[in-house]
């Protein structure tokens, strides 16, 4: 079915439901927005389980409003009619010459089939969506990838198997490692997951039809067509929580839903919020371990679906798309390797241009862990010291003295500790904290907490094994293939990597490092915003309280830390000179 927009600038073709059959004869559906005129032009797509059909303003009416109520350029210069979740507005890109294909993957929206989040089969029918819009006579052969979470994480995935017509991607704020990043930070369960997947993806599963939403441009479920029972659909597919719950280690079910980033060759422009507890590790290592010879890294802060649709993220991707796609002199050619938006405790960002990721002049500084006086310092312990906390409980924070200047950290971070427990393992949490003069923390807005802290790292003690040769002094790997239990009492190091961070700290603050067994939690009584229903407080809603991989009789005992010349533990950051720059 095809329908018209004439007040849309130049007018805007839409085909609905277009089929795309795949090799197995499963058929997916697509929504084609074209300009009216004829010719061929280059494609913007997504694929993915979020209901093409959709609209952004009903599905999502809690990100719908901050976005548009903080941000009103995200929303401004389009009648936002064609909004869908973490995906572009056509509106945007069709008069521009774009065309801006949106396909619901097999087994979600009106698509039908087996719903298997991030399989090799999804990733397979990625590559001939891909192929399919690169040889349509509204084509000019030349298809990007562009849109943010599973969207960007996707992309990784397809882009490694090298599909002829894709000729750019830019991954936003999406995980490239499903064990290391969505499923297990540091082989700890997260539980977004299972909070996730019943709201998202199994509520516009293919079949829910009736008994769903109905897309407002076409009147149709976006769900359907067709209502099966509950029965039905859940044996029509795989249960990503579960199969998450069931698998500890790094296995084959992990590793064939993660990309081979190296094999990756298309120009790559990966976008990065400093602070989303699934993505941001993922678009660091995507830019780094790329095969791409072509391939820059920007990064920012705010909201996770904020920067994406203001009038600053629509513009970069622009000047990297009409360079790729159009060959049009966007000045893309004078585009720095790295851009950084440096984060102020005020709540700003500083932008600045770099050549390269970690950066070339970090004066990387370890501080020793002084327990016995809470501190943090460059000056070596001389004498063996340890503390107790219970798993449970606060734990320990230890701080830095105030700052005598304004004092830069900007990188990847990690610690090495000492730690012993009561029981056969202990789980570790490590946070980064500023804290003002009078002590109060400094809170950042982060992916999807208002009140975020300014870093984190895990690490399960019985997978405290690294792999040498892709181990790096400030972020160690762990293969997560084996489990060590601890003997009771019984000390041994620990290496844990610290995902990357930026923030200016002023004089007179300090830098924290809490250290607990459990998930940490900012000071006070709330009221707590909440998303999905769980509370904010600190780290959204990016959890590990599964009761099943933390059952209390292991990981409910008495952590000890420990440290000085026999064991000695530290934080790595990375400070930065400060160099006057001009901006971007």
């Amino acid at each position: 079915m095809e329908t018209r927009d004439d007040a849309v600038p130049g007018g805007m073709r839409i085909d609905w439901d277009v089929p795309i059959r795949m090799d197995d004869g499963a058929v997916l559906r697509a929504d084609v927005f074209r300009p009216a005129a004829d010719g061929r032009h280059p494609v913007i797509m997504t694929h993915g389980p979020y209901a093409k059909g959709l609209a952004f303003q009903e599905g999502y009416p809690g990100m719908w409003a901050p976005l548009a109520a903080k941000y009103p350029d995200a929303t401004a210069g389009s009648s936002n009619r064609y909004q869908n979740w973490e995906t572009v507005d056509p509106e945007k890109w069709v008069p521009e010459g774009y065309v801006c294909v949106r396909v619901d993957s097999r087994g979600a929206g009106r698509s039908p089939g087996l719903l298997d989040l991030l399989s090799p089969r999804e990733t397979q029918d990625y590559y001939a969506c891909v192929e399919w819009a690169g040889t349509q006579p509204w084509s000019n052969g030349k298809v990007g990838l562009l849109g943010i979470s599973y969207y960007a994480m996707n992309q990784w995935q397809v882009a490694a198997l090298r599909p002829p017509h894709l000729a750019a991607i830019c991954p936003w704020e999406g995980a490239a490692d499903l064990y290391r990043e969505f499923a297990r930070h540091g082989g700890i369960l997260n539980t977004f997951t299972s909070v996730w997947f019943p709201v998202q993806v199994a509520s516009v599963q293919h079949g829910v039809g009736e008994r769903g939403a109905r897309s407002p441009r076409t009147g149709e479920p976006v769900a359907g067509p067709g209502t099966l029972s509950d029965a039905e659909r859940a044996a029509r597919r795989t249960d990503t929580p579960a199969e998450m719950l069931s698998r500890p280690l790094d296995d084959d079910w992990y590793r064939d839903r993660s990309p081979e980033l190296e094999k990756i060759d298309v120009p790559v422009l990966s976008a990065v919020n400093w602070a989303h507890h699934l993505h941001t590790r993922g678009g660091f290592e995507g830019y780094a371990r790329a095969g791409s010879a072509a391939k820059w890294l920007e990064v920012h802060g705010n909201e996770h679906f904020a920067e994406f649709y203001t009038d600053y993220g629509v513009a970069l991707q622009k000047r990297f798309f009409g360079h790729f796609l159009k060959g049009e002199d966007t000045g893309w050619h004078r585009q720095p390797p790295v851009l950084l938006n440096v984060r102020h405790v005020d709540g700003t960002f500083e932008g600045r241009p770099e050549q390269e990721w970690p950066l070339a002049r970090t004066r990387w500084t370890e501080l020793d862990l002084h327990l016995d006086s809470r501190s943090l310092s460059e000056k070596a312990l001389t004498r063996e010291e340890r503390a107790d906390f219970a798993a449970t409980g606060e734990g320990l924070t230890l701080t830095t003295e105030p700052f005598p200047e304004e004092t830069e950290i900007t990188g990847p971070a990690a610690a090495r500790l000492h730690v012993a427990s009561t029981t056969t393992d202990a789980d570790l949490f490590l946070t980064l904290r500023v804290l003002d003069p009078e002590g109060v923390d400094v809170t950042f807005v982060s992916g999807l907490d208002p009140a975020g802290v300014i870093g984190m790292g895990w690490l399960r003690a019985s997978h405290r094994a690294t792999d040498p040769g892709r181990s790096l002094p400030y972020r160690p790997w762990h293969p997560h293939d084996r489990v060590e239990p601890l003997t009771p009492g019984t000390a041994v190091p620990l290496d844990i990597e610290i995902w990357p961070t930026s923030v200016v700290v002023p004089a007179g603050h300090r830098l924290a490092l809490t250290v607990t067994g459990r998930d940490f939690e900012l000071p006070g009584s709330g009221p707590w915003p909440q998303v999905h229903g769980v509370p904010m407080k600190g780290h959204g809603i990016f959890l590990h309280n599964d009761p099943v991989d933390r059952p209390t009789e292991v990981f409910g005992g008495t952590t000890t830390l420990l440290s000085g010349p026999d064991h000695p533990s530290h934080l790595l950051l990375p400070y930065v000179p400060r160099v006057p720059r001009p901006p971007v």
